[in-house]
């Protein structure tokens, strides 16, 4: 979600306490639960702040929150009026992710209403991505092996 908020920031950047903020620090700032903020003072004021100086960042802001407490809560009753709430934002990025979940609905909804989940199948992947990038042009089939079978 942070290249949605990456078009949105350009206007608004300039006044943020003067600091230029990338998409991936605003998107930290908006997501991050409420039992992880360091300074939660601090965060939602300067929420407040991007809020009140574009309607648009409001916007994004609102439906990003409500996305992510979706997902964590595992809400799948409230996903279809998320997405209708997306598709008529007038935010093209809420507007093609929202018609991506829809082109995709029932592995999504799935996904919110199932307990199983790829991410330990995910992680071996990741692993193996890894030692494959660091090994390639190294040495042979036999030296790659042995670092498969011997990393845990």
């Amino acid at each position: 979600m942070s290249q949605c908020f990456e078009a949105l920031l350009r206007d608004a950047n300039a006044r943020l306490r003067g600091e230029l903020w990338s998409g991936g620090r605003v998107c930290q700032l908006v997501l991050r639960r409420e039992d992880k903020r360091e300074n939660a003072e601090a965060d939602h004021a300067l929420l407040d702040q991007i809020q009140a100086q574009n309607s648009e960042l409001a916007k994004a802001i609102a439906l990003s929150q409500d996305f992510a407490e979706l997902l964590r809560r595992r809400q799948p009753e409230k996903l279809d009026s998320w997405l209708e709430r997306a598709a008529q934002s007038a935010l093209k990025a809420f507007e093609r992710f929202a018609s991506g979940l829809r082109e995709d609905y029932e592995a999504v909804k799935a996904g919110l209403t199932l307990p199983w989940s790829t991410g330990p199948v995910e992680g071996h992947i990741n692993r193996l991505k890894m030692l494959k990038r660091q090994m390639f042009g190294r040495a042979n089939i036999a030296l790659l092996r042995c670092r498969v079978l011997c990393a845990t």
